[in-house]
């Protein structure tokens, strides 16, 4: 099994970064979304993030030798790049139909799946000042989406179907997290990710329809490149940080993505209420908050 570097804030820092990437991008999309269908905002994305990505490993020199392709295990890279395509569509697809904020309070489920995985497949283990913290994150979450929880139970037919495509996203993207730590033994997170991108970049090749992007407003256009590059970063720091510290801590450190959304929606609605539809808080939700920042600060940094 892969075996982490140790250098524990490093590793914290990408996942930091990661954050707040994953956090704003769903605002990103919903605008994207406007103008452009999923299959050729996720195609593109995928594109210009292997484009990039292989001229920088080129200038560097760095780019993967066929001996190290031969290396990794060829059903690890399929199912790692067959569950990121699957990952990315059934997100933004049920984006599309619900909102930024249910969409990041379900996604949630993806980082908790990988720590659970992490404690099966990984042999990592929580401390009990890390049980404790699940717990504390836990009540957060459920305090912080009181009213998006509300509102999914009583939605309707097409928000409900659009929620059941963000879960899959989730249960997708944690089986691709885990493949793609197992990669680490034999490939690089640079090669790992070149790789994935690049394959998904073909699949999407099939359904995208390349003349809609020239029909974007400057902003959608602009919004479109951001998401592009979003990828990039936030993929190769997430790819990143599981070099240096455990499955089971990183997610912990991704389940603040969703307070970074609600204040970055709250924040859009204010400048341009065009845009997103605003978010409102509560005296018990941003107790919740609290929580969600208390319960995940204590899975990362609980040690021995």
């Amino acid at each position: 099994m892969h075996q982490i570097s140790g250098r524990w804030r490093y590793g914290l820092a990408l996942s930091l970064l990661t954050v707040i990437l994953w956090g704003v991008l769903p605002i990103s999309l919903s605008i994207t979304l406007q103008g452009l269908d999923v299959f050729t905002l996720t195609w593109f994305r995928f594109l210009v993030s292997f484009c990039l990505l292989a001229i920088y490993l080129k200038s560097r020199g760095n780019l993967p030798t066929f001996s190290q392709f031969r290396s990794a295990s060829p059903k690890l890279v399929f199912i790692a790049t067959i569950f990121l395509a699957m990952n990315y569509i059934l997100f933004v697809k049920g984006l599309d139909i619900t909102t930024p904020a249910n969409a990041e309070v379900l996604i949630q489920l993806a980082p908790l799946l990988m720590g659970f995985g992490g404690l099966v497949f990984f042999k990592e283990r929580y401390t009990l000042l890390q049980w404790i913290g699940i717990s504390i994150l836990t009540i957060g979450f459920v305090l912080f989406f009181n009213e998006q929880l509300s509102n999914l139970i009583t939605a309707q037919t097409t928000y409900v179907y659009g929620s059941g495509l963000i879960i899959l996203a989730a249960i997708a993207w944690s089986i691709y997290a885990l493949a793609q730590k197992q990669l680490l033994q034999t490939l690089s997170s640079p090669h790992i990710m070149l790789v994935i991108y690049g394959g998904c970049a073909v699949i999407f090749t099939l359904f995208a329809n390349p003349i809609k992007i020239f029909t974007l407003s400057f902003l959608q256009g602009g919004m479109l490149i951001f998401c592009a590059l979003n990828t990039l970063i936030a993929y190769g720091a997430f790819a990143e940080a599981l070099e240096h510290w455990q499955a089971s801590r990183v997610s912990a450190v991704l389940a603040l993505a969703p307070l970074v959304t609600l204040v970055s929606s709250w924040i859009v609605s204010k400048i341009s209420p065009n845009l997103i539809a605003a978010e409102h808080f509560t005296m018990l939700g941003i107790f919740g908050a609290i929580l969600v920042v208390c319960g995940s600060t204590a899975i990362a940094l609980g040690k021995n």
